[in-house]
């Protein structure tokens, strides 16, 4: 670390004069572009801002620019700070905002961070300002460690901490007088609960905490949004790449408020507490793109848990590469679903893109020649080239039914949302008997699970070997950050645990580091991993009354089928995931 010099002691603002002379005397600006900055006037700008903006090269580091996190890196090391990265989802927001007033924090340009009993951290960008150091520390009565951070994100964090936490308070005075929930130690005391009282949940307030959430959660990627109620508090998390993130925590109280707020939204019954509801709203994004969200309440000792699952209609417009399909799996599957009649089965757990991959598939499929039906529970997302029809068990109209009622509506292709029964798999029998395609979803771990799964349900073989075009397993793996990704050796006995073999393992993988464009987790975004498994002659003599999953997966790997975690070492070769990454998604008996 540069010892900082004796001038760098004065108090005083940041200017871009002295931030050029500086750079240019460690060697990281050049001569010309020192010159051409010497006569800028950049007015209220904050000089990081303005330089950061610039994209000039570093002098210092041939091939990369002066960005933000390198300006950042270079001043904290210049004047002994170390550099923070503000992450709301690793902030106590309630706690931080009781620090400092917000009048004094945008007076002094500053935000703190992390407050515990010994200490406060505070994030500036001015690191040469210290008059409001020792005023912080007298009312705080801790000691201030101070960090620098980007001036965008201490404007922007400062106003939605301190908005957030005003709503908060101003929502949990509002139940002031009121009489307190009891204790909740038990399943019978939670039948009394919907006769309390309650705060508004249209309390202006309560409205500003439900709008920040969605917008935040839409902001960072959120495929998920839990409202949890706990015996005090009621918890936010959000699940961001497969993994959920805790974000806030609520007074129960406002955390109920909530929770009937986004019931109105969603047309839920709010006067109805014991049982589960399901629902679901349409919003936009801070971008202006127009998001469904499908609400589930579930009543648990502490009151409603409410989970909003989040569906980007952008999904639907993704080609088969940007979900991970391609080479040989995708001609595979279009051979499945080219076929004009037939089932073609997509198999995974629960959130493992099966929704995704049927959409994408369907809305290719669907052109004006032919006639696109769905049966699904629920709608997930409504696409106009389709005709879609949910599942309503009030009026027993369930899958079953369904699709007997689209083989009336001559449909050309048939999506059936799950194969659950005896009664819907002869449906789809049926169907494709009689010249329809049908796509379909099964919940087993991996494709030759499938067939067995049908015969189980209670579907002949003969019947399974006509019918079954083939069945796709897939799952999601997190991708790697390209910003901050870094070689290592590969662990040949992880190696081996992943292509199910000892031998060499290769010279090179990635392994997540973490940095502001990954949010530090070292990974952005999923791409999937599939087994592809076509019903071919030799996997047909495979499909027998008591079928051995072990033959159909030798048969299907003989004629090239990839299984999970071998199309995932793919994955890892290519530098794009870790193989605890995908030993972590794909089955044990997967190889």
């Amino acid at each position: 670390m540069t010892a900082p010099d004796a001038a760098l002691q004065r108090e005083r603002k940041l200017s871009l004069p002295e931030l050029v002379a500086l750079l240019r005397r460690d060697g990281c600006l050049s001569e010309a572009e020192a010159r051409r900055l010497g006569g800028v006037t950049i007015g209220s700008v904050h000089p990081l801002v303005f330089l950061a903006e610039q994209r000039l090269a570093d002098a210092s580091r041939p091939g990369t620019a002066l960005t933000m996190d390198r300006l950042l890196s270079w001043l904290g090391n210049r004047v002994g700070q170390a550099v923070y990265e503000i992450d709301p989802l690793r902030i106590n927001v309630g706690a931080v905002a009781e620090v400092m007033s917000r009048a004094f924090a945008e007076r002094h340009r500053i935000l703190a961070v992390e407050a515990n009993r010994d200490s406060v951290v505070v994030a500036s960008a001015e690191p040469f300002l210290y008059g409001w150091q020792g005023n912080l520390e007298h009312v705080a009565r801790r000691p201030v460690t101070r960090v620098l951070a980007d001036p965008r994100d201490i404007v922007r964090f400062t106003a939605e901490f301190y908005t957030m936490a005003r709503s908060v308070r101003g929502a949990g005075a509002g139940n002031t007088g009121r009489s307190q929930p009891p204790a909740v130690n038990n399943l019978e005391q939670l039948l009394d609960m919907g006769s309390r009282q309650e705060l508004d949940a249209n309390d202006q307030h309560v409205v500003s905490i439900v709008d920040w959430l969605l917008q935040y959660a839409f902001e960072q990627r959120a495929s998920d949004i839990h409202v949890e109620p706990r015996r005090e508090v009621g918890k936010v998390r959000f699940r961001i790449d497969g993994v959920l993130h805790p974000v806030y925590e609520l007074p129960q109280a406002v955390c109920a408020a909530m929770t009937s707020r986004i019931k109105i939204l969603g047309r839920m019954d709010v006067a109805e507490k014991r049982r589960p509801q399901d629902g679901r709203l349409k919003t936009r994004t801070p971008a202006g793109g127009e998001v469904e969200l499908r609400l589930s309440t579930l009543p648990t000792a502490f009151g409603e848990k409410l989970v909003m699952r989040i569906f980007d209609p952008e999904v639907l417009h993704k080609g088969f590469a940007e979900l991970g399909l391609e080479a040989d799996d995708l001609v595979r599957w279009n051979s499945m679903t080219g076929a004009g009649n037939g089932i073609a089965l997509v198999t995974g757990p629960t959130g493992s893109g099966k929704t995704t991959t049927l959409y994408s598939t369907l809305r290719q499929l669907a052109t004006d020649e032919v006639n696109v039906c769905t049966i699904e529970d629920p709608i997930e997302m409504v696409e106009d080239r389709f005709n879609q029809m949910q599942v309503n068990h009030g009026i027993d109209l369930d899958f079953s039914t369904g699709v007997r009622t689209l083989l009336r509506q001559d449909p050309d292709i048939i999506m059936v949302g799950e194969i659950r029964d005896l009664e819907t798999a002869n449906m789809a029998v049926q169907a494709a008997l009689t010249g329809h395609l049908v796509l379909s979803t099964l919940h087993t771990n991996d494709s030759p699970s499938s067939l067995s799964r049908l015969l189980e349900l209670g579907v002949p073989a003969y019947l399974i070997r006509a019918t079954v075009r083939g069945v796709m397993s897939q799952r999601l793996v997190r991708i790697l950050c390209e910003n901050c990704k870094v070689p290592e050796a590969a662990d040949p006995q992880a190696w081996a645990a992943l292509v199910g073999h000892a031998g060499p393992a290769p010279a090179q993988v990635f392994a997540p580091v973490g940095c502001r464009a990954c949010r530090q987790t070292g990974f952005v975004g999923r791409r999937g991993i599939y087994e592809v498994l076509l019903n071919s002659p030799a996997v047909e003599e495979t499909i027998v009354t008591r079928i051995d999953t072990a033959a159909v997966r030798r048969a299907a790997a003989a004629e090239g089928m990839q299984s999970l975690r071998e199309s995932g070492a793919q994955r890892v070769l290519r530098g794009e995931t870790t193989i605890e990454e995908v030993l972590r998604v794909a089955p044990a008996g997967n190889r």
